[in-house]
């Protein structure tokens, strides 16, 4: 206990909290198509392929707001970036409660939730830029615990839509937004770890292999999250009959668990590492994947391993996000960004190879069994690239280098894009 009080002194828990909330409901926001989908697929007798092109659009949309929103929160500030995007987000919650009526308009609906999608890097980097780099791995992770917004939408998105009506849900959803809103105008605080630099150096990292390697590894931890989020209402659904609200009640006991071993891989990460955290996570996730494809019949088990799954991927986000201000100190914003975008694209494989899956196989296997191998591939990837990691930008391990010249590495890569180079 007293060392989450010195974590909390260390910083600012005002923003942090502002942070949490923000990214808590613009996450609830980006997951309701996918918590609503069998009301939805119902309403308009989709297809399974239909049922997953149409619950990965939010995803898609949201994947590629987050750049732009990260940029945008280095020149205005976090702050005024986040109240825009949720002024934003009322008016497109509003739009889907007085407009929606056909499919196409739940498609273009989906595009607009896709707004909500792009909070995750500016919530992180406002939530954890007031503390020191031995604590941002816990504070990116209770930022980043706001994907528990996941919780909120498939618990009681399911119920209102049955009693409402799913277009309804949208302009509840829209009064939900004013008390984010609020917090963050009041007590939250735009850091100071701002540093005036050309657009080049802000998309430095889109040109650096540790970029790209990043995103692959958040497109297992990140993109699977989502996209089994979204997916795991219809997959209740339709593989074991359960009711809609029931459907969506199993879905919160696996996402969940998600949002609470976010801030714990965040925590694991800061004292063991974040690479040694992220490979003991891909590994059970790949386990998991393989597993529940073949579970499809019992429906204990089957939950039972989804929260295992899910666990696992939760504290994977949070144990990437570790590594993030690390190799990136002086952009994290955008970096996180960056990652968060193209990871978050990986979130869209899920839903369209499980509906593709069934549609032509009948079975949801091939789709599970998909991501895992992707998630293998991953895996190696990132233990080959951890060995030059080490001997530049992070300790053994993945943890934070408590010397200057291991900031001035970084710092380095940051502005010259030469840590490769260096390595090599």
């Amino acid at each position: 206990m007293s060392n989450f009080k010195t974590f909390l002194r260390s910083g600012h828990a005002p923003t942090l909290l502002a942070s949490f909330l923000y990214f808590d409901f613009t996450f609830a926001i980006w997951v309701l198509n996918g918590a609503m989908a069998p009301f939805i697929s119902e309403t308009f007798n989709l297809s399974p392929a239909q049922k997953g092109f149409m619950i990965s659009v939010p995803i898609l949309a949201g994947a590629l707001m987050r750049f732009p929103l990260g940029v945008l929160a280095q020149y205005i500030g976090r702050k005024n970036a986040a109240m825009a995007e949720m002024g934003l987000i009322v008016l497109a919650l509003l739009f889907g409660y007085v407009f929606v009526d056909t499919h196409n308009e739940v498609l273009a609906m989906g595009v607009l939730l896709g707004i909500a999608g792009g909070s995750f890097g500016i919530a992180l980097s406002l939530g954890s830029g007031w503390f020191p780099a031995k604590y941002k791995g816990l504070a990116m992770g209770i930022a980043g615990a706001g994907n528990s917004g996941t919780v909120l939408a498939v618990l009681f998105a399911p119920p209102l839509a049955a009693r409402f009506g799913w277009q309804a849900v949208y302009g509840l959803a829209a009064i939900t937004m004013v008390l984010p809103m609020i917090v963050m105008a009041v007590i939250a605080k735009e850091p100071p770890d701002i540093e005036h630099q050309s657009f080049r150096e802000h998309i430095a990292c889109l040109f650096e292999k540790d970029g790209w390697a990043f995103s692959l590894i958040y497109v297992i931890t990140f993109g699977g999250f989502i996209g089994l989020a979204n997916f795991l209402p219809t997959y209740f659904h339709d593989q074991f009959k359960v009711s809609k609200i029931e459907a969506g009640q199993l879905t919160m006991l696996a996402t969940l668990m998600g949002s609470a071993t976010r801030i714990v891989g965040g925590y694991v990460s800061d004292r063991w590492g974040g690479i040694n955290a992220l490979t003991g996570v891909l590994a059970l996730v790949i386990v998991t994947l393989v597993i529940c494809g073949t579970m499809g019949q019992n429906l204990a088990i089957t939950t039972l391993l989804f929260m295992l799954c899910f666990a696992s991927l939760g504290a994977g986000n949070g144990a990437l996000f570790q590594l993030v201000p690390l190799r990136w100190p002086l952009t994290t914003a955008v970096a996180g960004s960056m990652i968060g975008e193209l990871g978050a694209l990986g979130g869209g494989f899920i839903p369209n190879a499980m509906g593709l899956s069934k549609q032509y196989s009948g079975s949801y296997f091939y789709g599970f069994a998909a991501f895992a191998a992707l998630g293998v591939a991953v895996l190696v990837m990132m233990r080959v690239m951890q060995i030059r990691w080490t001997r530049t930008w992070a300790e053994k391990g993945g943890r934070a280098r408590s010397t200057a010249m291991g900031e001035a590495l970084v710092q380095h890569g940051n502005t010259n894009g030469s840590l490769s180079s260096q390595a090599r």
